[in-house]
């Protein structure tokens, strides 16, 4: 079982498509139903430790694959059984029963078993679970010690994270690639746990689960994907190199100075607070803003938005910032204020939800959404949320999924968008930028574990910054 760290992440279409290209080259559909069957089977009977299972087969090559799964678990000598929700359908799906030579309970008759193997509907699901299916599948959930998927859990949508019926999983054993389920909410949360069972599919995509930080001049250890990575000060580093960042504060002080402490905390080596307020901490330079301190040819990162406000003469603040020609974080109030087509090329935004709609509207599902709107303005965008997508204007796109519950307080915004800042002001460009602030964001939010506030949150940037 592989962690999602880094891996690529495709739909149901481009899942299909690669199947299908395998199949070209010469590999069956009953190798690769085998494969993800006797995979599914290594993993439950780790699992299991020798706990009785039930594995649940619906009428397609989901169902298939639980099948062969259920012959491999009898030939491992574990006590498995099977339910089925009808007949298989797909010609595969009948080739992988006939290799399980047990009886085949009716779903709606099932007994329950101390592991559950979900193996009813697969990736292709688009409309609610029928409740004659639904029904037992959450009987025999709620009385399983262990709820385990396969791909994903019957009754989610596997491209846009819906919830249509599902039972909630302990663990989803994804077969070959993430799908979108396993990281936007609600469906998240359904599958739990997620690993991969790689089945000799070759993928490619453009879409990746956010990897862990290498150091800079690591980069080129990573297996799967780009790792995001976090600059380091060198021998010869001084206080601009590291990164001189300028927060743009506004009539809301304390959004700024979340955000200037994230700044430094994060690892700039100048952080320029231009707005009223004294104060510590004592490292942090504040002037009274104007449009000439923005002109500092050493500045390498503006951030502008957090508790900026929305009258005229904050609207005249963020057009200082965006005629600065410096590179931009643009945040909060300064997200409504913006016209999009005005936002300079290689921008890094930071909506969440409701400012994402404001400036970009909510057709289609947040990936689509959030890669939409890069390629229309030009910039990065972090669309912010429990499962928080960062695109790229040439199509590129990470998720991080996972955000900590806890970060839902104030401020927390206005951390992220410090962290962000730091990292393009070190020299990374707009996506790597993003995906090392979002990275820092979450692992300082695990790292303090329940009940934070945007303060901790900032100061405890440093520590996970290694």
């Amino acid at each position: 079982m592989i962690p999602l760290d880094g891996q690529p992440i495709l739909t149901a279409g481009e899942m299909r498509a690669a199947e299908e290209a395998t199949m070209v080259a010469g590999t069956s559909v009953d190798t690769l139903m085998e494969r993800a069957g006797e995979g599914v089977a290594v993993a439950v009977h780790r699992l299991a430790a020798g706990a009785d299972i039930v594995i649940l087969c619906g009428p397609g090559n989901n169902g298939g694959d639980g099948y062969v799964a259920a012959a491999a678990l009898h030939r491992m000598g574990a006590a498995v059984r099977v339910a089925a929700s009808g007949a298989p359908a797909s010609p595969a799906a009948v080739r992988a029963a006939a290799r399980w030579h047990g009886p085949v309970e009716a779903l709606a008759q099932a007994e329950p078993a101390t592991i559950l193997v979900d193996a009813l509907f697969g990736t292709g699901l688009s409309r609610p679970l029928a409740d004659e299916v639904a029904a037992p599948l959450h009987r025999l959930a709620r009385a399983a010690r262990l709820r385990i998927a396969v791909d994903v859990p019957s009754g989610v949508g596997s491209d846009d994270g819906a919830v249509l019926g599902a039972a909630t999983c302990d663990i989803t054993l994804a077969l070959e690639a993430a799908k979108p389920a396993h990281l936007l909410q609600p469906a998240a949360q359904a599958c739990g746990t997620v690993r991969l069972i790689p089945i000799g599919v070759p993928v490619v995509s453009h879409t990746h689960v956010l990897s862990s930080p290498l150091p800079e001049g690591e980069r080129d250890m990573a297996c799967v994907a780009p790792s995001i990575t976090l600059p380091t000060p060198g021998p010869n580093s001084h206080k601009y190199t590291r990164g001189m960042v300028a927060i743009v504060a506004g009539g809301m002080a304390g959004a700024s100075e979340l955000a200037s402490i994230a700044a430094m905390r994060a690892g700039a080596g100048y952080v320029l607070h231009l707005g009223e307020g004294q104060g510590p901490p004592h490292a942090l330079v504040r002037k009274i803003f104007s449009a000439d301190a923005l002109q500092d040819a050493r500045i390498g990162a503006i951030v502008v938005g957090p508790g900026l406000g929305r009258d005229d003469a904050t609207r005249r603040m963020l057009d200082a910032s965006l005629a600065a020609h410096r590179p931009l974080v643009i945040d909060g109030d300064a997200l409504r204020l913006i016209d999009p087509t005005t936002i300079p090329a290689g921008s890094i935004l930071t909506p969440h939800g409701g400012e994402f709609s404001h400036l970009f509207g909510q057709e289609g599902d947040k990936i689509t959404r959030t890669r939409r709107a890069a390629a229309q303005t030009g910039a990065v965008i972090v669309h912010k949320g429990p499962d928080t997508v960062i695109a790229a204007p040439d199509g590129r796109v990470t998720v991080a999924g996972e955000g900590s519950p806890w970060l839902s307080t104030a401020g927390t915004g206005d951390v992220l968008a410090g962290a962000i800042g730091a990292m393009r002001a070190a020299g990374l460009d707009p996506f790597a930028a993003a995906g090392a602030g979002v990275w820092l964001h979450g692992a300082a939010a695990r790292r303090l574990g329940p009940a934070f506030i945007a303060d901790d949150l900032a100061d405890a940037l440093s520590a996970v910054r290694g």
